[in-house]
């Protein structure tokens, strides 16, 4: 199969190169010429994080405002498939993830070219795949395929674990009780299912039908409650942004909000989700329906 393949993505743990690798592995033995390509901001995310540093990107993150890269450079001058790894930050693209999309490099390889999206994220990914899909589309691009990885584990539990990972730096289990955090090592390994059925299609250079097989293996799902929480979440998020942004001393506001969802996670969401169950799901399932078949297509 003589294909070239651009697999472009920022890593700030490993764990999106490890999925890269694992993803990209049949595509490669197919035959197609895979280029992987890691991208870094000029002034680095340190990992593990300070408490106080992750905070702090959240104004930037959730309003899109793009950071100097590395310079790096592409083989090709096109490709046959483009491959996007990134993650979410405060439910919207990371801010390395978004300045690649935005990248005059990444642009020029990407009119009329087929795209799939991979992401990497905790539990909450759906705006964050809105944006990264409008830009892709804005840029020319043409997605074929999203395959969306989540930690498995309850909200609770996935907030407590990644915590403990950000600040340490240990993808593994905390106290010995609680689960090891972020995207299982066995589903990590299984998305080696989903670049099989890239493969085929991409030595068929044919598209049509790639998502919904991606589906039939669970490459996404879509949550209804952690639907709800985002869809409230990310205009709070925004405010917050907004507000942030404007204040000469960021840093009271920035602790306020870090508490804010600490509160608004553990006592809010669940009084949230609550009154939606009673007064507003039972009524909603048309509109439920359609907001999901949303998030789980490329168009």
């Amino acid at each position: 199969m003589d294909k070239k393949v651009l697999a472009i993505y920022y890593t700030q743990s490993g764990q999106m190169g490890d999925i890269i690798n694992s993803f990209t592995a049949p595509i490669a033995r197919a035959g197609a010429t895979v280029e992987k390509v890691q991208v870094k901001p000029v002034q680095e995310y340190k990992f593990p994080w300070k408490g106080n540093h992750f905070f702090s990107v959240m104004p930037d993150c959730v309003l899109s405002v793009p950071t100097a890269l590395q310079p790096f450079e592409l083989k090709e001058k096109s490709y046959d498939l483009v491959i996007l790894g990134y993650q979410p930050w405060f439910l919207s693209p990371s801010i390395p993830s978004n300045s690649i999309v935005n990248s005059p490099e990444f642009k020029a390889v990407l009119k009329d070219t087929p795209v799939i999206t991979i992401s990497a994220g905790r539990n909450m990914w759906l705006n964050a795949y809105d944006r990264i899909r409008k830009s892709l589309k804005d840029a020319g691009g043409k997605l074929v395929g999203n395959i969306a990885l989540v930690d498995k584990h309850s909200n609770p539990i996935s907030f407590i674990t990644i915590f403990y990972w950000m600040l340490t730096g240990k993808k593994e289990r905390y106290l010995n009780i609680f689960p090891k955090p972020g995207v299982s090592d066995e589903d990590i390994k299984d998305t080696s299912v989903f670049g099989e059925i890239v493969a085929r299609h991409l030595a068929a250079n044919e598209w049509d039908g790639l998502q919904q097989e991606l589906l039939d293996k669970k490459a996404v799902v879509v949550k209804y409650p952690l639907m709800f929480i985002e869809g409230k979440a990310k205009i709070i998020f925004a405010a917050w942004a907004k507000f942030i942004a404007k204040r000469k001393n960021k840093a009271p506001w920035i602790s306020a909000f870090k508490y804010y969802l600490f509160v608004a996670l553990f006592l809010g969401a669940p009084v949230l989700l609550t009154l939606d169950a009673i007064f507003i799901k039972p009524f909603s399932a048309k509109r439920i329906r359609a907001k999901k078949q949303n998030y789980l297509q490329v168009i």
